[in-house]
């Protein structure tokens, strides 16, 4: 019993995680992640909807802590800026002590199509978030909207390079290199209207 987390929801995300990365996602069944984590389904479902949700954040922590970020950003920032720093602050409090785990979610992630549409249905859901919480620091809504879908792409590249690199680089310094990159790239060119 030593390896197992004491309480029965982490007992159960351990398990599930096990049985994802040896049976793979749509052979393991709640039946399965129950029986090893000794808990009832009835146990499960108290805690998660379904086997999808055991890898993804029900409670929307990371969303909540980035709109909170939005809030605590000083008067007058632009707002690229405020969705840049705030996705930064609230990814160096997520993720801390994180990227193992969040390397082994990605491999299940990546190899189950399902799986891969509900991570860009909550990478949606965190752009919306963002948009509205810009609109109420009283940006107009297409640069909100722009601000916000521009910062949840350099997000998901930093994401990215975080999970496969060698560094030691914490997630919130990589979104804000990574927004210096994406302000370089669309510096690069202009649209030519007819």
């Amino acid at each position: 019993m030593g390896r197992w987390p004491t309480g029965s929801r982490e007992r159960m995300q351990t398990a599930a995680v096990e049985l994802f990365l040896e049976k793979g996602f749509d052979e393991t069944s709640v039946a399965d992640i129950t029986e090893r984590a000794d808990v009832t389904e009835r146990t499960f479902y108290r805690h998660f909807g379904d086997k999808r949700e055991v890898l993804f954040d029900r409670e929307r922590t990371l969303e909540r802590a980035t709109i909170e970020a939005v809030a605590d950003t000083p008067a007058g920032v632009a707002p690229l800026d405020a969705a840049a720093h705030a996705l930064a602050a609230a990814s160096s409090r997520f993720f801390v002590d994180r990227l193992d785990h969040a390397r082994i979610r990605q491999r299940i992630i990546d190899a189950t199509p399902e799986l891969h549409e509900r991570e860009l249905l909550k990478m949606t859901s965190l752009a919306d978030a963002l948009a509205v919480a810009l609109e109420a620091r009283g940006h107009a809504p297409v640069r909100a909207r722009l601000a916000a879908d521009m910062a949840i792409a350099a997000f998901t590249a930093a994401f990215d390079r975080w999970l496969s690199d060698d560094t030691d680089t914490e997630l919130g310094a990589l979104v804000l290199d990574t927004v210096d990159e994406l302000r370089s790239v669309a510096g690069e060119s202009t649209v030519r209207r007819p």
